[in-house]
């Protein structure tokens, strides 16, 4: 089995000067449910090269145990550092396609062209798609077949208008996503802040905030089983 992994390439939290990037839970802890299962594993970003790691995620009330095995792990290490620019996937090589967050993607991967298409691709082939927290705007300028937005009915979370407002950056992102999906028409929904909540809605799995992004991991490990 193969399994690409999208992660953002942008780095500036809004006109604040402050640092962004991928949360660095979002990728370790599925990164080794995909690894310990025995799945080959591609990273991919726009730019390609090292993605940014938001800070704030380094930090040490944020370390977890993927984030410390991780940080003993240098082939992990090495594979991060070099990502493949997204314009070179060819989605035809994967079976599935995971997306963790960070602020980055709602500045990058939601605009960008190559992941719009790159999305499309999966759904149109009914493959699984995972996203999380902040990662599950990337569908946000998705379209399916008949033109129609690609949330629309769909059940979907992501991290919530309140997890937003308690890290105070409502006034920050270019868009809160539950205010976003709901304003699609997508069934937007929410488990309490900052616990593991999870969405299914046929091959498409959506995670709410960091805790989330194992159990996201897995449903799309069970997906493609």
């Amino acid at each position: 089995m193969n399994i690409l992994m999208v992660l953002t390439s942008h780095d500036q939290l809004g006109n604040t000067g402050q640092k962004t990037g991928f949360w660095l839970e979002e990728f370790t802890a599925p990164y080794y449910v995909f690894k310990d299962a025995g799945v080959q594993i591609t990273l991919s970003s726009p730019l390609g090269g090292q993605p940014p790691i938001d800070p704030k995620s380094n930090e040490a009330d944020f370390q977890t145990e993927s984030t410390r095995r991780f940080k003993q792990d240098p082939v992990t290490q090495a594979q991060l550092a070099q990502t493949q620019k997204l314009s070179d996937i060819n989605v035809n090589d994967f079976d599935a396609v995971f997306f963790p967050g960070g602020h980055g993607p709602l500045w990058d991967l939601v605009n960008d062209k190559d992941s719009i298409a790159l999305i499309e691709r999966v759904v149109a082939d009914q493959k699984p798609l995972g996203v999380v927290c902040h990662a599950s705007a990337v569908v946000k300028n998705v379209k399916t077949a008949n033109g129609h937005p690609f949330a629309r009915d769909k059940q979907i979370t992501g991290f919530s208008n309140s997890e937003e407002q308690a890290v105070q950056l409502t006034d920050i992102v270019p868009f809160l996503i539950e205010d976003e999906f709901k304003a699609q028409g997508a069934h937007y929904l929410k488990g309490a802040d900052w616990q593991s909540f999870i969405v299914k809605d046929g091959s498409f799995v959506s995670g709410q905030n960091p805790a989330s992004s194992e159990a996201v991991a897995q449903e799309l490990l069970n997906l493609l089983k």
